[in-house]
């Protein structure tokens, strides 16, 4: 039977995206796991799979399709042996193709049992949906060897009948749920704008999906949010010196510690020892989370990443180091997968390596804060016995979700921070 491959929804707040590339064409055969084609979101370019066998019917999307909705057709499969200018049958709404396992947490948290609770969740491709239907077999009552444990045709031709006397209705979609459309800032229409220039050369830069969202976040966060600001400076002299030392012992093994890295070992630990600063906005309530899942802003063309260190706090220096490295290396080449820049409770943005000295940063929603770090910089300091001396002095502004921390709660969790910078050794504890 013909059946339409859907646009898969690769992230929660997916609602379009933009078929890149097309790996198959019509009249080739697929088989379960078989990457079909290149999807791009708003900040990534990730695969799909196929979950079911069969052949290439029609491509229903060209590829460079941009806008193309959650849930659209954009493929035709058959199975083998049936006419390739076979009609489809009305697809049921959700994706023959599933997304990377890190993308869809919810369906791999834990291995498909062979018989589930009554009401739980059945992920089946819509090919099995129909057999089973066929069939009046019970998808509850069948384990998935599909992607994630998607259940696929193979595992309901290989099931045991539950019921034929009952057929069983197809389950209801289990596809995330998008946000709200992102809209766009309000303010000057476009042709306003351009009329006031209309005597003035310019280019005009059409907005992807990633500055679209970008745009959209920002504004969000700057009209919803209540921030305020706290500021701190930070001696660095003991840290840069303790880098020094740790470095030349891991140069052995390729190894070179940031003082990025330091900052993220320090505002992981932060979060354990003041735990209700670890928390994010969730419209009506609050999350406090256990793990320290630290986001790190990261600069791309024509935008930023915020990939996401988890349980950051059990991790070494070095771990933590190359982790940065490879996430930082994929953000740049927009390889990452919504799971790697999506979530954690709080963010840093250093740009003190581009020669800024101290900048407010805005919150990322829905994390309660976000650290922004500025250059160490050499400057005259009163030193413990009272005398004028030199130190490297760091400046940092922690921007604090109100509804979220209060002022004397992120005081005491950036002075954890702080304190944490300038007695580096404790971080090895």
């Amino acid at each position: 039977m013909a059946v339409e491959i859907l646009m898969p929804a690769l992230s929660p707040t997916m609602e379009e995206g933009t078929l890149a590339k097309w790996l198959v064409k019509a009249g080739d055969k697929v088989k379960s796991g078989q990457i079909l084609a290149e999807i791009e979101t708003d900040k990534a370019t990730m695969e799909f799979e196929a979950v079911d066998e069969g052949i290439i019917s029609q491509l229903l999307v060209a590829a460079g399709t941009a806008g193309v909705k959650v849930n659209t057709p954009i493929a035709v499969i058959v199975e083998e042996g049936e006419s390739l200018s076979a009609a489809p049958k009305p697809a049921a709404p959700t994706a023959v193709v599933a997304a990377p396992a890190a993308v869809a947490p919810a369906m791999a948290t834990a291995p498909v049992a062979a018989t589930k609770p009554q009401g739980a969740r059945v992920f089946a491709s819509p090919l099995a949906r129909r057999l089973a239907l066929e069939k009046g077999l019970d998808l509850s009552g069948v384990a998935g060897s599909g992607p994630h444990g998607r259940i696929v045709k193979a595992d309901v031709q290989g099931a045991t009948l539950v019921s034929a006397a009952k057929p069983v209705a197809a389950a209801p979609v289990a596809v995330p749920t998008p946000s709200a459309k992102a809209s766009m800032p309000t303010g000057m229409s476009a042709e306003t704008v351009m009329k006031i220039y209309a005597d003035r050369a310019y280019t005009e830069v059409t907005l992807d999906g990633m500055r679209r969202t970008i745009a959209a976040r920002l504004t969000e966060a700057k009209q919803t949010i209540p921030h305020f600001y706290l500021r701190r400076e930070v001696r660095l002299d003991a840290l840069m010196a303790f880098r020094e030392q740790l470095n030349k012992g891991l140069e052995t093994r390729g190894i070179k510690l940031s003082v990025n890295d330091f900052i993220i070992k320090a505002c992981a630990l932060a979060l354990q020892a003041v735990p209700n600063a670890n928390a994010v906005w969730a419209g009506d309530r609050i999350l406090k989370l256990k793990p320290s899942d630290v986001a790190v802003a990261v600069a791309v063309d024509g935008g930023l990443f915020t990939p996401v260190l988890r349980d950051a706090d059990t991790k070494t220096l070095s771990a933590l180091s190359a982790e940065m490295k490879d996430l930082a290396a994929r953000a740049k080449t927009k390889k990452l997968a919504p799971h790697e820049y999506q979530g954690g409770s709080f963010a840093i943005s250093n740009l003190g390596m581009m020669g800024i000295e101290n900048f407010d940063a805005v919150i990322n929603p829905p994390h309660g804060a976000i650290l922004a770090v500025g250059a160490g910089i050499k400057k005259p300091v009163v030193l413990k016995d009272n005398s004028i001396g030199v130190a490297t002095v760091m400046s940092m502004t922690l921007s604090v979700d109100h509804r979220v921390i209060d002022g004397a709660l992120g005081a005491e969790f950036l002075k954890v921070v702080v304190d944490l910078l300038e007695n580096p050794i404790a971080m090895l504890a």
